[in-house]
């Protein structure tokens, strides 16, 4: 039979009820002849809540002492999940990252894999048990607890199915697949049978909240395959291949398959986005990089960069975006360097958004960001910055103008369900 790794969300084991109905779904698969490895996240608003807690102690907390605190929460979740499955004669075991030897660096907060041991893990499967691992952390060289991030627990499920070499890694979260776009904001988005891994890696960098980016960067470079399904599922329903999820598959698959090709796949929106603007910055060789590499050494993200044409005056302006979440150390290291870098003022903007069109399609097709900008140019929203990659055009804007703009372009490229 198959070895299955399923990743559990903070709302699929939101409450003892939701962790006993995921026990009773794991159980039938058990019961199916598959060997199952559990990956499970805090229960919803947990980690909302340590975090919390923290800042009424400190300000800055320190980002050690960060991962310490909420890595406890999925901590709680493995242990009452292997209570409910052996309530139900289902033998269970639970793991910490630490406990499975899930190798990471030393970036608190948003540690990389460098390795897992599997030793611990396909003991207990031989030995008819259910493994139960804590998503979302592990342990660097010497020991410390750290975390991978948000969403965390989807690379870790990733990353233990290509460790194992499982034949599948299920994701179950509250929707039931992948949509064209956010169904909360278009009530005409449709689901999508399969997304190509690089259209869902790209999806995941620009707002969608299906899967975190590195765990389909992952999958993709490890080849593992992946199902995005609801855990809300009723019980009666078909096994994971037939039931309607979304399947993330490489380009080659998708071709192969009966599933029609739409020139753009979806269309992602993130309000965690924050503008950076730098005025009067020399405009000679090596300014940019007085800016960019202390950023880049502080492990800040950086997505759109636009420098202005050189004044007379032998300056230019410098805007880029980063999470908000970094906007402050961001911010922090740019006034500490001020004086290195040259600039002027310092503007940051965190009343912005960005909104992406993402399609395969586009490889071979002209017009796509035309259509983008003549379709918000006729409802009078202003576009910021532009970014593109091969399969991608992102632009920024007023985050009051989000969820008009995705409707809008949702409809333009003729998305919208019948």
């Amino acid at each position: 039979m198959a070895l299955y790794v399923q990743k559990y969300g903070g709302t699929s084991v939101g409450s003892v009820e939701r962790i006993q109905q995921v026990a009773d779904k794991v159980k039938k698969f058990r019961q199916q002849g598959h060997d199952i490895v559990v990956v499970v996240s805090a229960m919803s608003g947990e980690t909302n809540r340590l975090i919390g807690m923290a800042n009424e102690m400190q300000e800055k907390p320190s980002p050690r002492e960060m991962d310490v605190l909420v890595s406890t929460g999925e901590q709680v979740t493995i242990a009452l999940l292997c209570m409910a499955l052996t309530a139900r004669d289902c033998p269970a075991r639970s793991y910490t990252g630490g406990q499975v030897k899930i190798q990471t660096d030393s970036s608190y907060t948003k540690a990389r894999i460098q390795n897992i041991d599997v030793d611990n893990m396909r003991s207990d499967l031989d030995r008819g048990r259910v493994v139960v691992v804590a998503g979302f952390q592990g342990v660097d060289d010497a020991g410390n607890i750290t975390t991978l991030g948000r969403g965390g627990s989807d690379t870790t499920g990733v990353a233990l199915a290509a460790a194992l070499k499982a034949d599948e890694c299920q994701i179950y979260t509250d929707v039931d697949g992948v949509y064209t776009t956010d169904p909360r904001i278009v009530a005409r988005a449709r689901k999508l049978k399969a997304v190509t891994y690089e259209e869902m890696l790209e999806l995941a960098s620009v707002g969608s909240k299906v899967l975190q980016t590195r765990s389909v960067g992952l999958a993709m470079k490890e080849g593992v395959r992946v199902q995005v399904l609801s855990s809300f599922v009723d019980d009666s329903a078909p096994d994971a291949d037939s039931i309607p999820g979304t399947m993330i598959v490489t380009d080659a698959e998708l071709e192969n398959s009966q599933v029609e090709r739409q020139l753009i796949t979806g269309i992602a929106h993130d309000k965690n986005e924050a503008k950076i603007t730098l005025t009067r910055v020399p405009d000679r060789p090596g300014a940019v990089a007085n800016i960019f590499t202390p950023l880049a050494d502080a492990n800040i993200n950086v997505d759109m960069i636009i420098q202005n044409v050189g004044r007379d005056k032998g300056e230019t302006d410098v805007t880029f975006t980063c999470p908000q979440a970094d906007l402050a150390r961001c911010t922090d290291i740019l006034e500490n360097r001020r004086d290195a870098i040259g600039y002027n003022r310092l503007i940051p903007d965190t009343k912005v958004a960005k909104i992406s069109v993402v399609g395969v399609g586009m490889k071979s097709h002209a017009g796509v960001a035309s259509t983008m900008f003549s379709s918000l140019a006729d409802r009078k929203i202003n576009i910021q910055a532009i970014s593109t990659s091969e399969i991608k055009v992102s632009v920024l804007i007023d985050e009051d103008e989000t969820e008009l703009a995705v409707r809008v372009l949702h409809t333009a490229y003729g998305l919208d369900a019948e």
